[in-house]
C-alpha cells in the first residue's frame, strides 16, 4: 500500500497515545475506571497500567494488521482502487480509538460527564463516514460488506455496498439522535444497524440469485 499522509497521521495517532499513556500514569490511581454501561454511570475497572496501555497496544495492532491484510488478499490488486478510502477508514477507526481513550482518561482524572452524550454520537459519526465509503471499495476478502455472495461476484458486491453506504449512513444518523434519549440511546444504535445487517444479508443473496437466473 505504500506510506502515505493518511498513513502517516494514523501513525502519529498511535505514537501520540502511547506518550499520554506514559505522561499520565502518575496522575491516575492505582485503578481507573475503564467500562460504563447502558446508563453512563461506570461499572467496570482496571488496574493503570492495564487500563492506560491497552488502547495504545489494540492501535498498533489495528494498524499493523491494517496494513497487512491487503498484502496477503487474494484480491489484492483491487484495493489500488480505494487506496485513498480504504486509509481514511483506517485512520477514522484509530481516531475513534483514540478519543475514547482520551475521554477515559479524562475521567479518571476526576472531571465527570455524561460518557453517552460523548460516546453514542462519534459512534453515529463514525457509522456515517464507514456509509460514504463503502459504496467506494471494490471486492476483496477483508474489509466491506462480506457475504458469499459479494465475494463472488463485481455485480453484487457494487450494488449491496450501494444499499449498505444508505443503511449505514441513516444509522448514524439515527445513533446521534439516540444519543439524546437517555436509557433508550442504545437501542437507536443497535436496532438499526441489526436490521441493516440482516437486510444486506439478503440483498446479496437475492441479487446473486437473479444473476444466476
Amino acid at each position: 500500500m505504500g506510506i502515505s499522509k493518511l498513513n502517516l497521521f494514523s501513525l502519529a495517532i498511535v505514537i501520540l497515545s502511547f506518550v499520554i499513556a506514559i505522561f499520565s500514569y502518575s496522575y491516575l490511581p492505582e485503578k481507573i475506571i475503564s467500562h460504563w454501561g447502558a446508563d453512563g454511570n461506570p461499572n467496570g475497572y482496571m488496574t493503570k497500567s492495564l487500563g492506560l496501555f491497552l488502547m495504545p497496544l489494540l492501535s498498533i495492532i489495528m494498524l499493523f494488521l491494517f496494513y497487512i491484510l491487503p498484502k496477503i488478499d487474494p484480491l489484492k490488486k483491487n484495493y489500488n482502487e480505494f487506496k485513498y478510502y480504504y486509509e481514511l477508514i483506517i485512520f477514522t477507526i484509530l481516531l475513534f480509538l483514540f478519543y475514547i481513550f482520551l475521554l477515559t482518561i479524562i475521567w479518571n482524572l476526576g472531571f465527570a460527564y455524561n460518557m453517552n452524550l460523548m460516546i453514542i454520537p462519534a459512534i453515529g459519526l463514525l457509522f456515517i463516514i464507514i456509509g460514504n465509503v463503502l459504496n467506494k471499495t471494490k471486492r476483496n476478502w477483508f474489509f466491506g460488506i462480506r457475504t458469499p455472495w459479494t465475494i463472488s461476484s463485481d455485480k453484487v458486491w457494487k450494488k449491496t455496498h450501494e444499499l449498505g453506504s444508505k443503511l449505514f449512513i441513516v444509522s448514524g444518523i439515527l445513533t446521534i439522535i439516540g444519543a439524546f434519549f437517555g436509557a433508550y440511546a442504545f437501542l437507536f444504535l443497535f436496532i438499526p444497524i441489526i436490521i441493516s445487517t440482516i437486510w444486506l444479508l439478503i440483498y446479496s443473496y437475492l441479487e446473486w440469485k437473479k444473476l444466476k437466473k
